[in-house]
């Protein structure tokens, strides 16, 4: 009897090469925890981070052979996509997490927390990033929301001897849990509408047995909405963003303002584009609201910011904004918008924080704009990419930057939301006022450098004996390869464009 009852048990069907990304991730995070065991020098500083590079460059590998097998149907029960809108957002994760490892190498985080720590979270939380974004189930994005916080959550507090990094972290912490709570009161209102946790079911269940007008249903995807606002940084739910930013490690901040919103972004598209595709009459003028109100937010919250990092958290809330737009018109154009836009900001956003990171480690003053007065003069290549960087995210020509904002503006018009286009516009133009203040500091600000002696004396020629002290090849390298790779995505952005249209088309079949 028990054996005719244990052959009437079937396990679900595991497609082992769909998960392939994730288990190169997952084994990572357990050899890089397993090998620093072994104390060393060697190891703490050049095995851990190297071990890391490599389960995310095979977790890239692995993207790029499932790019053209996968199969647009979700795996594992209808739990996970592997088509090109999840593989294409790992690509993104994983990037912003290679570049995250090398521009920690020199970081008082890692010493402080421990290598093999510090980096498991962060391939824990890319995981989590990865389960978030490819999730086709409500309880599955809810298990990739968690996974992908929980290791941030203790990487923000990653320097604990500081106060500024525990109190980001625990900030966060109670700050993501509310947004959490929030996501997942408003899922499980979805599933007492819909009586489906599928978002194709969802999908179906809209469009024959629920009415457009079931208030446990808007009230499920108000509440939904609202909690992945928290993770995205969309206004009035930004209020965490400023003092996060400002107060956890720069190199997590960058891979949180770029990998983190990038996950958001997605999730976002595949519950609202896909599962509640048919409401988007309703929910659709709402989102636009909450859209325009992150611009203006956004960018009058950065006017009168002096700290970068917490300036680069305010230009994020307004980006935040211009990506909304993508959402909110419920196209395939809209969707291969936003996804060119989050590639590209990648690219601008890493840039930044890049040279933040070069110039607090040799500053007094930190990421305080006085630490970036002439530095045109001092070290050019850190000026140059800071510039790219600031002219890209305000959508000047030439940088990948205007394309993505251009690309943004054409889908808003398409989807009959021109005046949030115009917005866009109107949101760029103000936000010319504080990117260009930063360029304007450093190529027309005057710099000392406060030698040990205690002589002042000033840079000639773009040496800096402060900066010559304590070389940073690795922070300058990524610098000035994101800075190239705005310029070049902004007068040559057809590979970009080849690789949105590929996630665009990827979703046609569920809009």
């Amino acid at each position: 009897m028990t054996d005719l009852l244990l052959a009437d048990i079937q396990g679900p069907e595991i497609d082992y090469a769909g998960l392939s990304p994730l288990f190169a991730l997952a084994g990572g995070t357990v050899i890089v925890l397993m090998a620093a065991l072994f104390r060393g020098p060697f190891v703490q500083r050049t095995l851990v981070p190297a071990l890391t590079l490599t389960s995310l460059g095979a977790a890239v590998g692995l993207t790029i052979w499932q790019w053209e097998t996968g199969d647009l149907e979700p795996i594992v029960e209808n739990a996970l996509a592997v088509d090109t809108l999840a593989l294409g957002a790992g690509l993104i994760f994983y990037a912003a997490a290679a570049l995250t490892v090398v521009i920690s190498l020199r970081d008082e985080a890692v010493r402080s927390a421990g290598a093999g720590e510090y980096f498991a979270l962060l391939l824990a939380s890319v995981t989590g990033m990865v389960v978030f974004a490819s999730a086709e189930n409500l309880i599955t994005l809810f298990v990739g929301i968690e996974l992908l916080s929980i290791p941030l959550y203790a990487l923000c507090a990653a320097e604990v001897r500081r106060a500024a990094s525990l109190e980001a972290g625990l900030k966060y912490l109670i700050i993501g849990s509310l947004g959490s709570a929030t996501l997942l009161y408003g899922l499980a209102m979805i599933y007492g509408a819909t009586g489906a946790t599928d978002y194709g079911a969802i999908a179906t269940a809209l469009d024959d047995t629920v009415g457009l007008d079931d208030p446990l249903l808007l009230i499920g995807i108000a509440l939904a909405a609202t909690g992945l606002a928290f993770k995205a940084s969309v206004a009035p739910f930004h209020q965490w963003s400023p003092d996060v930013y400002q107060g956890a490690p720069t190199p997590i901040t960058a891979f949180m303002a770029t990998a983190t919103k990038a996950a958001a972004f997605v999730a976002i598209l595949r519950l609202f584009d896909h599962a509640l595709g048919l409401e988007q009459l309703n929910w659709g003028p709402a989102l636009a609201a909450l859209a325009a109100v992150t611009i203006v937010i956004g960018n009058v919250g950065a006017l009168m910011q002096r700290s970068l990092k917490r300036l680069l958290a305010w230009s994020g809330v307004a980006q935040a904004g211009y990506l909304l737009a993508g959402v909110v018109v419920g196209t395939e154009l809209g969707l291969k918008a936003t996804y060119f836009y989050l590639a590209a900001y990648l690219f601008m956003n890493v840039a930044a924080f890049a040279v933040v990171v070069a110039r607090e480690r040799v500053s007094e003053t930190g990421d305080d704009l006085k630490s970036f007065e002439g530095l045109g003069q001092a070290s050019p290549l850190l000026a140059w990419p800071m510039t790219i960087a600031m002219l890209g995210l305000a959508g000047i020509p030439a940088t990948a930057g205007f394309i993505g904002k251009f690309y943004l503006i054409d889908a808003a018009v398409d989807g009959e939301y021109a005046w949030l286009g115009v917005l866009i516009v109107v949101g760029s133009m103000i936000s010319l006022a504080y990117y260009l203040r930063v360029v304007a500091t450093m190529w027309m600000g005057g710099i000392e450098v406060e030698l040990p002696s205690g002589r002042k004396v000033r840079p000639v020629g773009g040496w800096s004996p402060e900066a010559d002290a304590r070389a940073q090849p690795e922070v300058t390298g990524v610098a000035i390869l994101c800075a190239a790779a705005t310029i070049f995505f902004g007068i040559v952005p057809s590979p970009l464009f080849d690789l949105a249209r590929d996630v665009g088309t990827s979703l046609s079949h569920l809009l």
